[in-house]
């Protein structure tokens, strides 16, 4: 897919907060591009995006990604505004699973960087912040695996995995 193109009626879409481990983003969008969701990386990313790990994790699937970078969060937030989004924050400060959120089609999943999270001013922004319960004594997932987990449900609770696999 040609950079910044849209795809056709689908739901929910992904995006990454300055994303600092290239395989990590890799893999997250190899997963926008096996269940068609448009993909949003926020900049500055913690390593150039032609790095061969993340071009390695992200395979030839790479190609068919419908992915927009944003140079800043207020490059995104404006995206967002003039596109009418609800934004939902995952994060691990949230006091509400993301199994108790109704999703719905214009909704924009963000996931934080992986070695801080998002800022403050992120959090505010944030139509709706998630976490994803764990077990007790243990931080976090990895964020690849987080974002498999809440677009499942999303896709799930919208119909999107009907449009993406074409029934």
């Amino acid at each position: 897919m040609e950079p910044g193109e849209k795809l056709a009626g689908r739901p929910i879409q992904i995006a990454l907060y300055e994303p600092d481990i290239p395989q990590n983003t890799g893999t997250i969008l190899r997963l926008c591009a096996c269940l068609r969701l448009e993909a949003h990386i926020i900049e500055p990313a913690g390593f150039p995006v032609t790095d061969r790990a993340f071009r390695r994790a992200g395979m030839d699937y790479l190609d068919q990604v419908a992915l927009t970078r944003h140079g800043s969060f207020q490059a995104f937030e404006d995206w967002r505004g003039s596109e009418r989004l609800k934004l939902v924050l995952l994060t691990t400060t949230a006091e509400t699973s993301y199994l108790d959120h109704n999703f719905r089609d214009d909704q924009v999943l963000l996931f934080g960087r992986e070695s801080a999270g998002v800022p403050e001013p992120v959090h505010a922004a944030a139509d709706a912040r998630l976490r994803i319960p764990i077990a007790k004594g243990l931080r976090s997932l990895n964020v690849a695996m987080a974002a498999a987990l809440v677009a499942g449900e999303a896709l799930r609770q919208t119909g999107g995995f009907l449009t993406a696999h074409g029934v």
